[in-house]
Parts: C-alpha cells; sequence; structure tokens
C-alpha cells in the first residue's frame, strides 16, 4: 500500500527534521508491527509557502518531496499538497512539531480496521498548557459550539458522530474521497471546510484524541483575526449548505479503497 504525508511548511527550520525523524522512524516501526503483512510505502510532501530560513532544504536533505508554493494560505498548502499526492491514504501534520508525528501509523491503522474514510484528531483533549493562549482556547471553543449547532441535524444523520476539535488539522483519510467533496479555501478555514464536507458528503468518519504540544517557534496564528475568518465561512458555508442531510445507509460510499 501506497501512503502520502502532507506537511504544510513557513519558516520551519528549527523543527521540520525533527517532526521528519520522528515520523520516519514511527513508520519503519509500524511498518514492522502494525503492517507486517502489508507494509506502507510513505511519500513525504512538504509544500513549502516559500521559506526564507532553509525549511525547504532541510526537508529535502530529509527525504521529503518538497513542493514550494508561493501563494500563501494554509488551506492552499494542503490543496496543493493533497493534488499532488499519489498515496491511497492521505495523512496530515504541521511542521511545528505540535502534533505527534508518531501516531500517524497507529491512526492509519485504524482507519483501515475500522472501515473508515475519514479521521480527525482532537488536540482539545490532551494539551500542553502552553500549547495555546487564552485567546486561542476562546476561540476554539465558541467555533466547536458553531458547528455543533450549525450542523446538529447532520451529525444526527451521521449517528451521532461528534467533532469536538473543528479546527484541528491532522487527519488521515482515504484519498478517494477528494474526488466526491469540494474544498475552497485558502486559509485557516480550509480546516473545518473539509470536516463539513465529510460530514455532508455521508462519509464514515470519527475524531480520536492525540496529544497536542507546544510548538517550535514564533506562533503564526492571529486568535481574534483568524478566529473571526473562521467563524465567518462557518455562517456563510451552513447558509448554503445542502438543504438534506445524507442517509447513514450512504457512509463509507469511499470505502473501496484498499483496507
Amino acid at each position: 500500500m501506497r501512503a502520502s504525508l502532507v506537511i504544510p511548511t513557513l519558516n520551519e527550520a528549527a523543527s521540520i527534521g525533527h517532526v521528519l525523524a520522528i515520523f520516519r522512524t514511527a513508520a519503519e516501526a509500524g511498518n514492522a508491527t502494525l503492517f507486517a503483512t502489508d507494509p506502507i510505502e510513505w511519500e513525504i510532501l512538504v509544500v513549502d509557502g516559500d521559506s526564507s530560513d532553509g525549511t525547504a532544504e532541510i526537508a529535502g536533505d530529509a527525504g521529503a518531496r518538497v513542493i514550494v508554493e508561493p501563494r500563501r494560505g494554509y488551506g492552499r498548502a494542503y490543496r496543493t499538497g493533497f493534488a499532488a499526492a499519489t498515496g491511497e491514504l492521505v495523512a496530515t501534520l504541521d511542521g511545528d512539531a505540535t502534533y505527534p508525528a508518531e501516531e500517524i501509523p497507529r491512526l492509519a491503522r485504524r482507519l483501515l480496521d475500522k472501515r473508515l474514510d475519514f479521521l480527525t484528531c482532537d488536540r482539545l483533549a490532551n494539551l500542553d498548557p502552553k500549547a495555546m493562549t487564552l485567546e486561542h482556547r476562546i476561540g476554539n471553543w465558541v467555533l466547536n459550539q458553531v458547528l455543533r449547532i450549525a450542523y446538529h441535524r447532520y451529525f444526527r444523520a451521521a449517528g451521532g458522530v461528534r467533532i469536538r476539535d473543528s479546527q484541528s488539522g491532522m487527519w488521515v483519510f482515504r484519498r478517494a474521497i477528494l474526488d466526491r467533496i469540494t474544498l475552497t479555501q485558502d486559509g485557516m478555514p480550509m480546516s473545518e471546510e473539509l470536516k463539513i464536507e465529510v460530514l455532508l458528503g455521508g462519509f464514515a468518519f470519527e475524531e480520536v484524541p492525540i496529544r497536542y504540544a507546544e510548538r517550535w517557534g514564533a506562533p503564526k496564528l492571529s486568535s481574534w483575526r483568524d478566529g473571526r475568518r473562521n467563524l465567518a465561512f462557518l455562517v456563510t458555508k451552513r447558509l448554503g449548505s445542502r438543504t438534506n442531510a445524507s442517509h447513514p445507509d450512504a457512509r463509507g460510499s469511499a470505502g473501496a479503497a484498499p483496507r
């Protein structure tokens, strides 16, 4: 089986080498245990926003395929990476060492064993106190509440599955779903857009808790500015959403991908 790890970066020279080393070690261990009968061939795609600190060079030296994406935006980087990914599975991480790269093989195994199409991670369950400012935590709480209220009937149609962390950027999913959803956002709202599209599309999904650590380097997120943009997107997206909730029996439509 082939899988793709997509990592967006912008001036992550201090951490990207560490993240890639942790992942490679975990991938090798996973192939020797979790995937012993069918090892995963991982490709690593680093989508770099034209960093000025040598991030791309470090990633390339560590064996990643580097795609320079001069168009700015978190969502833009992911959309570019998804288009370039060749794996049957796609996993994502940030390049700042906040997400546990070592968990990717376990999450991939869980996705396959449970016949899911999409798996997203909950950062808030095991949050390092230094990982988020108070403003960031408040913003996450507001956005999560708006998502639950706005899409409550879609969650019911999906069997009561919940999303506790609408802003998480760590996912594992079948690449086949990308042909069945529409991603439009170049900025931070793409994270919640992806989850909403999975929900509206009737795919089988689950959220699992992860450890979320303090980032290496200066933060790039503006809690209030990005929070306002995410909230505006949620409202606009809901007003334009399809009016019929997907029937639970239609879930798992991307499950034809190898398990």
